[in-house]
């Protein structure tokens, strides 16, 4: 047996126990879910970083840098650009809002400013989207467990699935924080050095850059092959208003900790999207025919950097989709918990009795996850589902309702319900291809913006 497998065991019992023993300091939902409203600059830049480099920044990228090369960039470098859109301008401003009226998710903050239908429309829609991100983590997980040690796919879902449950459950954004700063280090490290070194296998730069022309537009960054800048459309906004980014910023103390957390949070995004991208340009000049380009990166760290490094290069791919994991669990308790168990089921409820349904929950929802990822066949794929969603369905109301006083429930709803039905209607009717030059995200997002206005003039014109 090689030594990846039991240094990832290991790995994963010191995340486990930490995150136990983190959660013994939770007393209340308030800790549950925006910790107290006390986290530092350091605290909300490694969760943030944490939660932004999952399976689709690392593992999912690396593939497309494989497939379509240096256009991969974009996958992660959106998510930077949105990033530093939600450290400026959207961030401080919800914070702000968040404390002063006691919010702890967004759906709180939908409800106070357009009111309760619109909350339930979005948790609904949320919940269905979310599980799919959750099962794109948990896939992730399996394709390093299957090149690390053959384990079949269904074993490395249960197995990840039951790492990332426990700690959360555990301790919910408190345990997050604290564990993601350890994930963050090993990150960090393992993939700084993994990197010279899978360059040095296959011969230096420039035996690289002769070994890897597939296509004319291998090497262009603006757009090759199916990759490119039209990712800015499908992720830049989710990054800007994603549920469970916005729910860690309601956790910070001050706006000055906004801006410098999450901002240092899309510079090193900005940096660390070449990373996966010439990893998988690397795995594709060492493994020009896998069969399967998402086990580009694992299939590069088992076989082309020392035992040692690819060892600690596995433990950071294993970080990544666990820390994003559980920010997507963050998400999925809190929406039930508290957007729709105590605003609709039992408004009544004590603060622990909401804090033992929002751990519930948690379990739930990561076994739905782990069964999710386990019938769904790859990691962008699951991904691409939530992104859509999540960027058409939020963006228009969260960024008009923070920054205006204009619009009410009519107008969010029209919004919310014609944007998700066109980009949907655009994915079946073109197969994914777009309308007139625009990917089917793009069409949502515009439409949502102009059903918004339209309902906004009709009833002004009253």
């Amino acid at each position: 047996m090689s030594i990846h497998l039991p240094l990832l065991l290991v790995y994963s019992v010191v995340l486990v126990a930490l995150g136990l023993w983190i959660g013994r300091r939770v007393k209340s939902a308030g800790d549950f879910f925006v910790a107290g409203r006390r986290l530092g600059p350091g605290l909300l830049f490694s969760t943030m970083l944490a939660a932004n480099i999952g399976a689709g920044s690392t593992v999912g990228a690396a593939g497309l840098g494989y497939r379509d090369g240096l256009s991969a960039w974009w996958w992660v470098g959106s998510a930077g650009l949105g990033s530093l859109v939600l450290a400026f301008w959207i961030g401080p401003l919800i914070r702000r809002v968040a404390a002063s009226h006691d919010l702890r998710t967004v759906g709180d903050f939908l409800e106070h400013r357009y009111g309760r239908s619109v909350r339930g429309v979005i948790s609904l829609l949320l919940w269905l989207g979310t599980l799919s991100i959750l099962a794109g983590q948990l896939i992730a997980l399996a394709w390093v467990l299957d090149v690390v040690a053959g384990v079949p796919k269904y074993l490395g879902c249960l197995i990840g699935g039951a790492v990332m449950t426990t700690y959360f459950v555990a301790g919910g954004l408190l345990t997050s924080a604290w564990v993601n700063m350890v994930q963050l280090v090993v990150l960090v490290v393992g993939f700084s050095l993994a990197l010279p070194l899978a360059l040095g296998s296959v011969g230096g730069w420039e035996a690289f850059r002769a070994g890897t022309l597939p296509a004319p537009d291998y090497w262009q960054f603006v757009e090759g092959g199916r990759s490119g800048w039209m990712y800015l459309a499908l992720l830049g906004p989710a990054f800007i208003v994603s549920p469970g980014l916005l729910q860690k910023i309601y956790g910070a103390r001050d706006d000055r900790t906004v801006r410098i957390g999450v901002a240092a949070n899309g510079g090193v995004l900005l940096v660390f999207a070449f990373m996966p991208a010439l990893l998988g340009m690397i795995a594709r000049t060492a493994h020009p025919g896998l069969g399967n380009h998402e086990l580009a990166l694992p299939t590069l760290l088992m076989h082309d950097v020392p035992p040692l490094v690819g060892s600690l290069g596995l433990a950071a791919l294993f970080s990544a989709e666990v820390s994003s994991a559980d920010a997507i669990l963050f998400m999925l308790s809190t929406s039930l918990s508290q957007d729709l168990y105590r605003r609709y089921v039992n408004p009544e409820a004590s603060d622990a009795r909401v804090l033992r349904v929002a751990r519930i929950t948690a379990f739930v929802a990561g076994s739905l996850g782990v069964l999710l990822a386990i019938v769904s066949p790859s990691v962008i794929g699951a991904l691409s589902i939530f992104y859509g969603l999540l960027s058409v369905s939020l963006f228009v109301p969260i960024v008009v309702g923070l920054n205006t006083g204009r619009g009410g429930t009519p107008e969010a709803l029209a919004a919310i319900g014609t944007g998700v039905s066109l980009m949907v209607a655009a994915q079946l009717f073109t197969g994914g291809t777009g309308l007139w030059g625009l990917t089917p995200a793009m069409v949502g997002l515009l439409t949502s913006a102009v059903a918004f206005a339209f309902v906004a003039l009709g009833r002004a014109g009253r």
